[in-house]
């Protein structure tokens, strides 16, 4: 075990941390809103994010981005990327539940139903955007759709350069924006579902969805609202993401998928200050983990510790679900 790097280098690895685990965050907002209102684990939110990673890729190159580009330009790209992707990731996430979801909900299938269903929707996915796209776009967009089967670059729209360093910790422009946007956006989100009528709303479902109804809330209404959220969220997460990492593929969302649900399993799933609790504390955990150990082993790492938490906090750190949660 490597102590020495870990403690000798602890903040550096915090922030690192800190700014990994809130993209994990974001995503497990998707997780969190639905299961909290339809107790539905919907395992293909994972390529919803894919898919905003995409859109993002396919904004900057049909900008004409270089690396580096001026700072104008720079913000220019980050806006319309954001508002590209959070279109494009919440346009998927509410198709999925309109086409897949939907009619079981009318049909009253047994749970086990809508998970196989997620996991197929997000094989069908998965596919499309390595097989079938590469086919139709891969002529005339080679940048985005030709080997999304692999790692795909991405322009590096802002230089990651040292803002400030307190001892040895060294914080990035980049890793300040992840954060902070992260941190901002699940505030207005936790602010719109306890503030808000339409949050009510969402929180009236959450809890007894007959008398919502009884009260005149519109349920079909409500569950579209919570997917759009969710995938906006996860929008953002995949600009965060190819801001900081600058890759994608098709397959980007599985392992990033999973480790966002234990996020959300580990804040408390159904809890929105839950998943970012989670998020954080994942982030966190693999960093600390990677250093003490290696880097193979950061995922192994973040699982143990989540059955380690669940075997003795089995509604996860925080463990209110959105239905309790207080206007």
């Amino acid at each position: 075990m490597n102590f020495d790097e870990l403690f000798g280098h602890f903040g550096q690895h915090t922030v690192d941390g800190l700014s990994k685990g809130a993209i994990y965050a974001l995503i497990a907002l998707g997780y969190t809103l639905v299961y909290g209102v339809l107790r539905l684990i919907n395992f293909a939110h994972s390529e919803v994010f894919m898919v905003g990673t995409f859109a993002v890729l396919g904004t900057w190159t049909a900008m004409g981005l270089q690396n580096n580009p001026p700072i104008g330009t720079a913000i220019l790209a980050l806006v319309v990327g954001l508002i590209v992707a959070a279109v494009a990731s919440g346009g998927t996430a509410l198709a999925i539940e309109r086409i897949a979801y939907r009619p079981l909900r009318r049909k009253n299938a047994p749970p086990l139903i809508f998970l196989i269903t997620a996991i197929g929707v997000s094989l069908v996915l998965v596919e499309v955007f390595g097989m079938l796209l590469p086919k139709l776009l891969g002529q005339t967009m080679p940048a985005l759709f030709s080997r999304p089967r692999q790692l795909v670059g991405m322009p590096t729209i802002l230089e990651q350069k040292a803002l400030f360093t307190i001892g040895t910790t060294s914080i990035t422009n980049v890793q300040v924006i992840v954060f902070v946007s992260a941190l901002v956006m699940m505030f207005l989100l936790d602010r719109f579902i306890n503030k808000t009528r339409y949050g009510r709303g969402v929180r009236a479902v959450a809890q007894n969805p007959e008398t919502a109804a009884l009260m005149g809330v519109n349920q079909e209404r409500v569950i579209m609202l919570i997917f759009v959220l969710g995938g906006f969220m996860a929008g953002a997460a995949a600009l965060l993401w190819s801001m900081r990492f600058g890759v994608t593929q098709n397959t980007i969302g599985f392992v990033l998928g999973l480790k966002a649900f234990t996020a959300a399993v580990l804040g408390g799933i159904g809890n929105l200050r839950g998943a970012l609790v989670g998020g954080l504390v994942l982030g966190l955990v693999e960093v600390y983990g990677a250093t003490l150990f290696r880097s193979e082993w950061e995922d192994v790492i973040a699982f143990v510790v989540l059955i380690v938490v669940l075997m003795f906090r089995p509604t996860g750190l925080l463990g209110e679900s959105l239905g309790r949660a207080r206007a």
